[in-house]
């Protein structure tokens, strides 16, 4: 069974036992999230897509542990004009496992 779920705008296909990154969530570490923003759900060939969301479906998390991406580097130029600006950004995530997919 396979379920695609929204958390922090971006939308992700996980399975039970899957382990993922996804933007921080505001739980500790070791606490269970429910992920009720549930798009479809899919069993072998049973496939039921929400308009927008799945009734009655939700996603049972784990928080494993929080923690801060790869630094990126943003550098903006304007040429002879002697504009120069870097920024570094690192996004916080928040590593889960699914632990369940229910449909009630």
């Amino acid at each position: 069974m396979y379920a695609i779920v929204e958390t922090g705008g971006f939308q992700f296909k996980v399975e039970p036992g899957m382990k993922l990154n996804v933007p921080r969530i505001a739980s500790k570490e070791g606490d269970s999230v429910k992920l009720e923003k549930v798009l479809l759900l899919g069993d072998g060939d049973d496939v039921k897509v929400g308009s927008p969301l799945v009734e009655n479906a939700s996603v049972e998390a784990e928080v494993l542990e929080h923690g801060r991406g790869k630094k990126i580097i943003v550098y903006k130029r304007k040429r002879r004009k002697g504009y120069e600006r870097t920024q570094g950004h690192r996004q916080d995530y928040t590593r889960i496992e699914i632990k369940s997919i229910d449909q009630e």
